[in-house]
């Protein structure tokens, strides 16, 4: 049983801006999140699509609290929560999960950018959040996994302009950037979860194989770090930690049988890249 970050990879994070933890859930747990997604109703009726500017739409579910199913005891379990606490060494609440379902030939690709690039619009002050990307299905080259630039958080925030229905960094920056750094191709198994800093630039091809690759995202923000307004996403709200064994023991509960509000973020309400948007038109 995987616990919560070791020395060496909190190490890793804080020089390379991420750091893969292979096998933090078991095949058990895995299994059950990838039978509950695939068949979840709710979900897929609150997909929504992203334009990627390349011709491509990535398909997303979103929602803001983690609920009580089986999606809320990945997002809330200790081993996550600790490991995230650790790493922005403050109590943490759940920003928001998504579930990104790139499907075999037809997901899109997700443009060079931060995730701070998205968040600083929505009155969050420090780059203090952590992300978690949790592998559903095999992530590889072909499909389209995570492609990172190590390092590249300690840049500072980059300029992000809209890019399709997406917020993208300026790319004569990271071109720049690229000239310095090197890309590094983050495949992963399911259960390999990839905890990376808010200020790490990241991006992703089309999945053009056979194959599909989905993934979760839960992100943390830390309590110090509460933003300043109101946004789409929730200011500080108490996350109530679960042991790790709650994952099996919830097993395939949908949100459709959850009685606690996810707040799922439809897409209309999803304003981080149009505020973006909205600041060209004015310009």
């Amino acid at each position: 049983m995987a616990h919560v970050l070791n020395e060496s990879q909190v190490t890793e994070y804080r020089r390379e801006g991420y750091t893969i933890v292979r096998g933090l859930f078991n095949a058990e747990e895995v299994d059950l999140l990838r039978r509950s997604a695939k068949e979840d109703r709710a979900l897929d009726q609150h997909a929504f699509g992203r334009a990627d500017g390349e011709g491509g739409t990535v398909r997303l579910s979103l929602w803001n609290h983690p609920g009580e199913g089986i999606y809320g005891m990945f997002a809330r379990c200790r081993r996550m929560v600790d490991s995230a606490e650790k790493l922005l060494e403050d109590e943490v609440y759940h920003y928001h999960s998504k579930m990104i379902m790139k499907d075999a030939k037809v997901g899109g690709a997700w443009t060079w950018h931060q995730d701070y690039g998205y968040w600083y619009q929505n009155g969050v002050i420090w780059p203090n959040l952590v992300s978690v990307s949790i592998a559903v299905d095999p992530a590889t080259k072909e499909n389209g996994c995570m492609q990172v630039i190590p390092r590249s958080h300690d840049i500072g925030r980059i300029e992000h302009v809209l890019s399709g229905d997406q917020a993208g960094a300026d790319m004569e920056r990271v071109n720049a950037i690229l000239e310095r750094l090197p890309l590094v191709y983050c495949e992963m198994e399911p259960g390999d979860a990839m905890f990376f800093h808010s200020n790490l630039l990241h991006r992703s091809d089309m999945n053009r194989s056979d194959n599909p690759r989905w993934s979760m995202i839960c992100c943390y923000n830390a309590k110090s770090n509460d933003p300043y307004k109101d946004a789409h996403h929730p200011r500080y709200t108490p996350l109530n930690k679960v042991d790790d064994d709650m994952i099996v023991k919830v097993g395939v509960k949908r949100f459709a049988d959850d009685e606690s509000n996810v707040a799922w973020l439809e897409d209309a309400n999803d304003t981080s890249a149009r505020v973006l948007k909205d600041k060209a038109a004015t310009k």
